[in-house]
């Protein structure tokens, strides 16, 4: 019989001594991770004690990534969240042709580069199933850009203000000049962790990797009062269970309920498997 492990991670602030003397405070993220261990709970996952604030260290989630590798086998399920700022450094492993940005997490004590999660999943055995929801956004310049695309009036409702700077702070994204004087700071780490690990090497994953991030990489998430935006609008969608689509419903759902602004993104990675994307949600 399967089994479904859980990881939540939630940030509400980060520790400053590691970004440049930013402290990166939200309202919301914690109450995310709290809120998705319920709904895993609920679903029949063994949920493990989500990782909040300053118990969200590169080390723990990565111990915490490797100790589910080493417990599930084909046909299992990994649900992972995490909730709190984005960031970005330089592409040197050119495993980003697009942007040629790789994405981060923003955890407690540094960064967590999208190439050093995926070699995690790396470690999953074949058949594998691994359902994340990222809650955060990586683009630190567009932050400073939503005060002029959204009307005075959006801007109240979402945010409770009009003022650019207090915007900024409801925004899951490291800021720009933050982001630079970190990277400089910081520049042989994080270059290392990217010249260890090849494109090629990080294709090699055999689970099946399905993402619902709360926006596109050129976008930002909105932070708020409860839950952040797109949180909360997966649990509206959701409705205790009361839903009855598959993963792309669920997507597609969310979607409609979100402003134009904040587009949730879907993907697939990993090895392929057409029918995970039409499985029900939180089950397992």
């Amino acid at each position: 019989m399967a089994i479904g492990l859980s990881v939540h991670i939630g940030l509400n602030q980060v520790d400053p001594a590691a970004y440049d003397g930013w402290s990166g405070e939200l309202n919301a993220c914690e109450q995310d991770a709290t809120d998705m261990a319920r709904l895993a709970d609920t679903a029949g996952f063994d949920v493990i004690d989500p990782l909040l604030t300053s118990a969200a260290t590169a080390e723990r989630v990565t111990s915490a990534l490797e100790a589910a590798a080493g417990r599930l086998a084909e046909g299992d399920l990994l649900f992972l969240t995490y909730s709190g700022h984005g960031g970005q450094v330089p592409d040197l492993n050119h495993d980003e042709p697009g942007d040629r940005r790789d994405e981060t997490w923003v955890l407690h004590d540094r960064q967590l580069v999208d190439d050093e999660l995926f070699e995690l999943f790396g470690k999953f055995a074949k058949g594998v199933r691994i359902w994340m929801l990222s809650d955060s956004c990586h683009s630190g310049t567009v932050a400073r850009q939503l005060p002029e695309l959204l009307s005075a009036r959006e801007l109240d409702r979402r945010f409770n203000t009009d003022d650019p700077r207090e915007v900024a702070k409801k925004i899951r994204a490291m800021p720009h000049p933050v982001q630079s004087a970190v990277y400089q700071r910081d520049r042989d780490f994080y270059d290392r962790i990217q010249k260890s690990r090849s494109a090629k090497d990080l294709a090699r994953i055999d689970a099946s990797v399905l993402q619902i991030s709360g926006c596109q990489d050129n976008q930002t998430s909105s932070d708020g009062i409860v839950n952040g935006l797109f949180t909360g609008t997966l649990m509206e969608v959701w409705r205790g269970g009361a839903f009855a689509g598959s993963y792309r419903g669920l997507h597609r759902e969310i979607v409609k309920k979100m402003p134009p602004d904040q587009t949730p993104n879907l993907f697939q990675a990993g090895a392929a498997n057409s029918a995970f994307a039409r499985q029900r949600p939180f089950t397992i």
